[in-house]
Formats: C-alpha cells, structure tokens, sequence
C-alpha cells in the first residue's frame, strides 16, 4: 500500500493525517465527519467557534461545497491551486462546526501533487489547518508537527508562509501571506 493509499484508509476510518501543501504541514480529516473534526480541534487545542479551512482537489469538488457567484469564480480560476483560502458562503453539506456558526466556509486547493493525489483519492474534502497547536509556529517540516495523528506524510522543509486568506463576499483579504500583492491588485481591478 502507498502512502496516499495510507492516507486515504485514514481518513476513511476518521482518523488524522499530517500532511504537505504548497505553504505548510496541514492536518487533514474527513471534512463530512462530525467525529474526524472533533479530533482535529481536540489534537489542535483550538477553540470550537474558531473556524477551520477545507482543502478540496478541483473547482468542481470547491463548487460542490461552497455557493459562489460569477465574479468569486474569475478569482478562484486566477489564483487557485495556490496558497490561497477563499471564504465563501458553505452550502449545507458541510458541517456547521467547520463554519464556526458563520455559514462560511475557507477552501484551498493546494498546488502540491501529493495533497491533491490523496484528496482526488478520497473523492471528498479534508480539512486543512495547519498542524500545529493553536498559535503555535507554523510547521514547515515533520519536526515542526506538534499535532497528535495517525500518519505523517513527510514532504521535506515546505515554503512556511501561510496562505493570504479573503474573504471573496466583501473582497477583503482577512490574513496576508503569500500572493497578497498580487491579490491586491486583482481586487483593485475589479
């Protein structure tokens, strides 16, 4: 068995994997098990009316999760895959703890093979904060993983800067990080 077959075997018995995006080490869990999720604020320390992303493998999969409109499109086809969240409105399918109560919900599509091979795999979105304890460094290699899990995928030293998170309703960016230039300038376009 490979190591995304792993993976996937994890995650379908709700279980926590560590695994490499474009930006950092990520924790990914079944983003449709109320138990998968739990297991991620428990492992992370982190406060349940804090929000957690969702990485997905294709816009189709990202449409089939998130109500976006024409102009959240031109945007995503521009800057995803990359180290970008965008947050926009969920659709009921996805569980209201990963919202927060906001009824929004951050997705990437991270531009790294092996992220998008195990989500492609498991057919369906995992989560995708990054694995570590709440307000911990940001993990840019397996050491920096401060998070209990069932498997880590080791990707090597990762870039270490986190994802420029916007909020694609307002068009406002919510955390910088990589491409937030870039991204300004789209905005201003528009």
């Amino acid at each position: 068995m490979d190591i995304i077959e792993r993976a996937v075997s994890v995650l379908m018995h709700d279980g926590l994997i560590v695994y490499p995006t474009d930006t950092l080490y990520g924790i990914g869990a079944d983003a449709f098990s109320d138990e998968a999720i739990e297991k991620v604020y428990e492992a992370k320390k982190r406060d349940l009316a804090k929000p957690i992303s969702i990485a997905v493998s294709d816009f189709e999969m990202l449409a089939a999760v998130s109500h976006i409109d024409s102009a959240m499109e031109e945007f995503i086809e521009k800057f995803l895959p990359g180290p970008v969240t965008v947050v926009v409105p969920a659709r009921r399918t996805i569980p209201g703890i990963l919202t927060g109560g906001t009824g929004m919900i951050g997705i990437r599509i991270p531009a790294h093979g092996v992220a998008l091979q195990i989500i492609e795999r498991f057919d369906a979105p995992i989560t995708a904060t990054s694995a570590n304890l709440s307000g911990g460094k940001d993990p840019q290699t397996p050491e920096e993983c401060t998070v209990p899990r069932d498997l880590l995928i080791d990707g090597g030293r990762l870039a270490g800067t986190p994802s420029t998170v916007i909020d694609l309703t307002q068009k406002s960016i919510i955390r910088r990080g990589t491409d937030a230039e870039a991204i300004e300038a789209f905005l201003r376009s528009c």
